[in-house]
């Protein structure tokens, strides 16, 4: 059996359509304010069988690593290409010393930034990068280029200030060995709403790392316009709903008009005349 459709001008009277009748969602576009806050992690791995060597900007997580501790050369720069106030990238570059057994299989970098969004609801959290990759071939170098996006799982209110994430991703003032473990801290950041992630990453890996050389790492974090989505308030419900409810009407009107003029003209119905009662004053 064949199943009736609702014509698809219909659709929109009953809310069945893509949007429906009241918006309930919609999008636009923002580049957001980000900074990048001087924190990073790094792990490599240095041996086949898993001997690893460490560094980050937290003292606490250093005092941990022992003889797998190395201090790396670290240089930053954040760039304004079109010159319109806000930052478009991040140029990072780390130089990791190695002693001479010792070959780079493995790479985890994390890194840690400040992002803000003022255009509809101002929104104020600390957000992070995370690098890796992992290589049966020694390395010498690795370079990655990607775009710090946006992720979004609840769409933001259309007012307000939000800035339940605005509290670090990694806390630097824990003893704790797990509070610096990669896998307790991806966890707990993706366990929120709002995160970013390093698109598209397209690493490159060198071989070939000469005798008393350091690994070298060059990454480069874009950050791009966003398409955010938030939660209408009132008065954009009820301008879409009107719109849409006037654009109707009037095709019914003039349907019904036709309908109207071919009934009387054609005589579909049969009609009485029906004599009018004198008024006498």
């Amino acid at each position: 059996m064949s199943q009736f459709q609702i014509p698809a001008f219909l659709n929109v009277l009953v809310g069945n359509d893509l949007k429906g009748f009241w918006v309930k969602r919609s999008t636009y576009e923002e580049q957001p304010v980000v900074r990048f806050q001087y924190q990073t992690l790094i792990i490599a791995v240095t041996s086949t069988s898993g001997d690893y060597v460490a560094w980050s900007t937290f003292p606490n997580f250093n005092n941990m690593q022992g003889a797998h501790l190395r201090i790396p050369s670290v240089s930053v720069r954040e760039e304004d290409q079109n010159q319109d106030g806000k930052l478009d990238r991040l140029k990072f570059r780390l130089d990791l010393p190695l002693r001479p057994e010792e070959q780079v299989y493995s790479i985890q970098l994390l890194l840690t930034f400040s992002y803000k969004l003022f255009r509809m609801s101002t929104v104020v959290m600390q957000t992070l990068a995370f690098v890796q990759h992992s290589s049966s071939v020694p390395g010498s170098q690795l370079f990655i280029i990607g775009d710090l996006r946006l992720q979004q799982r609840i769409p933001l209110p259309h007012r307000g200030l939000h800035t339940v994430y605005n509290v670090s991703v990694i806390d630097g003032a824990s003893p704790f060995a797990s509070t610096y473990d990669l896998a307790n801290i991806i966890g707990s950041y993706q366990d929120r709403n709002l995160t970013t992630v390093l698109s598209c990453p397209n690493p490159v890996w060198t071989v070939g790392r000469p005798a008393g050389s350091p690994f070298q790492i060059n990454a480069e974090v874009r950050y791009p316009i966003e398409v955010i989505s938030y939660r209408p308030g009132f008065w954009e419900m009820i301008k879409n709903a009107w719109i849409q409810y006037v654009s109707v009407l009037l095709i019914f009107l003039w349907v019904f008009n036709r309908i109207q003029t071919f009934v009387f003209q054609n005589q579909v119905l049969p009609t009485l005349p029906i004599p009018l009662k004198p008024h006498y004053s």
